[in-house]
């Protein structure tokens, strides 16, 4: 597996070389990144740097996430870093989203950069600086706008952009094979101290999950695995799963769909319009919901519904949709182990684009209470 690194990682390169122009007036060909996590220190190749005034530099990073199968490959990463100017409150560094950085719609449209990426500038510009000196940091991505309409990140409310979002300096090729074993060593780890445990899809569940009081220790991240992870855990004889992850991905898994990447299958729609259908949705509501662009804008409509109308067609779909999930979980977790390992019992929770529990399976609500 070739190691890759997280665009946060890029972007502080990028800081680093243009701060280093500033005080020195040359460009370097790369720079030692410490990624704080995991504790090591790392060379990131430079692409450019540029003098823009006496207090102004850029440099230009380009991502390389290894085998990671991520469309942010190659993409440059600029730091446009200005000497001089003193943030709020008298901090030493400011750091500014600037093109192709996400805005966060819940917040008002702050940058979508997240704790890791300020931690990590915050803690390795600083060395660098004299004591006197403020600088302002503001990171672009020149592509970032039209790479972020090939992911889902509108579906979690940020919009215009790409974010600086993760908690280590290491790409974790998620759909790649050697993945997999990775999350089956975690998991493995786990099952010898828990009989329960919390499996979420990527970082907005792992996120909400530990603000809702879940123990982080018993959460793992499966990415797209489900279906293996599944398996392994109930060949490792866990108990008791609880899946905690977003709509629009785990109800596939109420359609036999347990590997969740979108390049090989996308029921998602036809899922839902037939849970619709069968608790009983008008037919005019169902051409609409049939016709939605993405799971959440179906979601939105039919809350409109119960705004107007007073049937709480969202509880009944979706109540309909995480038993489903529960019992093929089970299903498919007996046909793929046959005699060996355990059964577990399988819960299922579902959130909305804004980080909103929509609706628990009734063996999730018994989980939950045991884990909150």
């Amino acid at each position: 597996m070739v190691p890759g690194y997280t665009l946060p990682v890029f972007a502080c390169a990028s800081a680093m070389a243009a701060l280093h122009w500033l005080h020195y007036r040359q460009a370097v060909l790369s720079v030692s990144v410490d990624l704080i996590e995991p504790g090591q220190v790392v060379d990131i190749p430079v692409e450019q740097v540029a003098g823009l005034s006496d207090n102004m530099a850029l440099a230009i990073a380009r991502s390389d996430p290894g085998d990671n199968l991520d469309i942010t490959r190659n993409t440059p990463i600029w730091a446009l870093v200005e000497l001089g100017t003193q943030g709020k409150d008298g901090e030493k560094i400011t750091i500014k989203g600037g093109e192709g950085i996400g805005k966060i719609v819940e917040t008002g449209g702050k940058p979508a950069i997240y704790a890791y990426a300020r931690r990590l500038l915050q803690e390795n510009l600083q060395p660098m600086l004299a004591p006197e000196e403020r600088i302002t940091v503001t990171i672009i991505l020149p592509e970032g706008r039209s790479l972020a309409l090939r992911t889902s990140n509108a579906a979690f409310g940020v919009v215009e952009g790409l974010s600086l979002l993760g908690t280590t300096g290491i790409s974790q090729p998620l759909s790649a094979p050697g993945q997999l074993e990775a999350f089956r060593e975690q998991l493995q780890y786990k099952v010898s101290r828990f009989d329960c445990l919390v499996f979420c899809v990527g970082e907005n569940g792992l996120d909400l999950a530990r603000k809702l009081g879940i123990d982080r220790e018993k959460l793992v991240k499966t990415a797209n695995w489900l279906g293996p992870m599944l398996v392994e855990a109930a060949l490792q004889n866990v108990k008791q799963i609880l899946l905690f992850g977003y709509h629009g991905k785990l109800i596939k898994l109420a359609g036999g769909i347990f590997h969740t990447h979108h390049h090989l299958a996308d029921g998602r729609r036809d899922i839902l319009v037939a849970h619709c259908a069968n608790v009983g949705l008008p037919t005019q509501d169902l051409q609409v919901v049939f016709n939605s662009s993405t799971a959440e804008a179906a979601l939105v409509y039919l809350r409109s519904l119960h705004t107007s109308g007073g049937h709480d067609w969202v509880e009944r779909v979706y109540t309909s949709i995480v038993q489903e999930i529960d019992s093929r979980s089970r299903d498919y977790i007996k046909n793929q182990i046959g005699e060996a390992g355990t059964l577990p019992y399988v819960g299922s929770v579902l959130f909305d684009r804004d980080r909103k529990v929509i609706v628990k399976s009734k063996t999730a609500h018994t989980l939950m209470a045991k884990l909150c």
